[in-house]
């Protein structure tokens, strides 16, 4: 019996040894787990860092934003990455097939087209770009100036050729020419924006004669200034800044290519096709903004026949190269300013015509736009 005892005690004692035992093993097991899934995520996660670190590659894409540097060129005419567009303008049913007509303006950011003149499609959509269309509203306080471009002129005239030197539209009588041109100017002003028709719009053009008989110089018939483009660019500030051959302390952006109703420069007035040579601007105006000749304004602007004088022309872009020679010196008729806006040149005749290949002598056709233009004209605003 006592051995029995004795023999139960060991047995007791050996199975509570072996229980121990296996827990302090399971308990050291465990841990060397939980140390090699530690061990695991600490790896892990420096594996992860180092992707990361990857990702510091990308960092080095962030050197693309050197790319957005160009995005800094915004003005420059070429249109970039990341710019929708830059200057210029389009027909807007390049844009959707919703639009029936219109011009739509790149914006000043390059980013987008103020819609507000396109005709058709949906409003709403025209709506997004309200902002810039308001800021097309503050323009219309400011919009003073601006050069009638090529398709202005055809529409209006209803002739692809123009209006020539006879500028009355429908006036009559004494002084038509010049009413005439005031109101192709408010009219193409309003065609652009609308409302600035309301403002006094007078085309910058001499005459011999008014509806009193008086003479007219142009510098006279367009207030005191300031004047800005229709994108609200200082053109000129005051009259003395425009005794120049180009006109000073204005937007250096649109002194040497002057913008047409648009804000487009009109070098370039359809920023998808090259450049074309339309620098040639009926004004009758000598470089002081005065009457050039009596024969230099197409019979105060009435007149489209080819042997009643040379209208004299201003330069809305300075005629400084090309193919052809660059003449300077007075040729027999009338002396010669390549760089002058007011005063350039005499051109043909008066004629209605387009000519806008650059050859480098024009053509002797009796023509208005015989020496690179169309017969447009400059438009002022008496006030901003």
């Amino acid at each position: 019996m006592t051995m029995s005892k004795t023999r139960l005690f060991f047995l007791f004692a050996f199975f509570v040894f072996v229980f121990f035992t296996g827990c302090d093993s399971n308990k050291s097991k465990t841990a060397g787990d939980d140390n090699q899934i530690v061990t695991d995520d600490d790896s892990g996660d420096t594996g992860n860092t180092g992707n990361t670190g990857n990702t510091g590659d990308t960092g080095n894409t962030g050197d693309t934003g050197d790319t957005g540097n160009t995005g800094s060129s915004c003005g420059d005419a070429v249109v970039d990455d990341g710019e929708t567009c830059d200057k210029g303008a389009t027909e807007c049913t390049t844009l959707s097939s919703e639009y029936t007509g219109g011009i739509a303006i790149c914006n000043s950011t390059c980013d987008g087209w103020i819609l507000d003149d396109c005709d058709g499609g949906d409003t709403g959509n025209t709506g997004d770009t309200g902002d810039t269309g308001n800021t097309g509203n503050t323009g219309l306080d400011k919009f003073s100036f601006f050069v009638t471009s090529l398709v202005a002129m055809q529409e209006l005239s209803n002739n692809s050729l123009g209006f020539g030197g006879d500028l009355r539209y429908g006036e009559t009588g004494a002084g038509a020419g010049l009413r005439g041109a005031d109101k192709i100017c408010a009219e193409i002003a309003e065609r652009s924006m609308p409302g600035s028709s309301a403002k006094e719009w007078h085309a910058f053009l001499s005459a011999t004669t008014d509806e009193n008989g008086n003479q007219v110089n142009a510098i006279d018939r367009i207030g005191e200034g300031p004047w800005y483009d229709r994108l609200g660019r200082l053109f000129a500030p005051d009259k003395a800044s425009l005794m120049f051959d180009r006109p000073q302390n204005g937007d250096l952006t649109i002194r040497d290519d002057f913008p047409n109703e648009y804000g487009v420069p009109n070098h370039q007035p359809d920023p998808t096709q090259s450049e074309v040579d339309n620098h040639d601007f009926l004004t009758g105006t000598n470089a002081s903004g005065q009457l050039y000749s009596s024969t230099a304004t197409c019979q105060d602007w009435t007149s489209t026949a080819t042997n009643v004088g040379k209208p004299r022309v201003g330069h809305s872009w300075p005629r400084t190269g090309g193919p052809g020679p660059v003449i300077i010196a007075a040729p027999p008729g009338g002396d010669q300013n390549m760089a002058n806006w007011m005063s350039a040149l005499d051109e043909k005749g008066c004629a209605p015509g387009v000519h806008l290949i650059d050859d480098g002598a024009g053509v002797n056709d009796g023509t208005v736009g015989a020496g690179g233009g169309y017969g447009g004209i400059y438009c002022f605003a008496m006030e901003p």
